[in-house]
């Protein structure tokens, strides 16, 4: 077991859990802005504050796709190194990493 191997594991295993959260928190933002700009369309709101909450959430919505790509890139290295690094299938880290990417095909799916 190499410290760099464990090392690697690690700072990949953090970058697909954060990407992961931070792929969800677009989704769960994007939603809660449609459901804003709905309230303020039936609230009557001014059309100028209507535009720029659409604005804000078209620019929610297109973070959802780079996000997802990133993220894409980043499983595909996270698994290549749990291949590569066999030897630490006992490590702790190996362990999380495998977590971790179980839970990240759930959000890829």
């Amino acid at each position: 077991m190499t410290d760099v191997q464990v090392k690697q594991l690690k700072i990949r295993t953090g970058v697909v859990r954060r990407l992961v959260k931070e792929k969800q928190a677009y989704e769960k933002e994007a939603v809660d802005l449609e459901q804003k700009v709905e309230k303020m369309k039936t609230d009557g709101k001014d059309e100028y504050d209507i535009r720029k909450q659409t604005e804000v959430l078209q620019e929610s919505k297109a973070m959802i796709p780079d996000t997802l790509k990133r993220l894409k890139t980043a499983y595909a290295e996270l698994e290549q190194l749990i291949q590569t690094s066999a030897e630490l299938h006992e490590s702790e880290e190996y362990v999380a990493a495998q977590n971790v990417m179980e839970s990240a095909k759930a959000v890829l799916a």
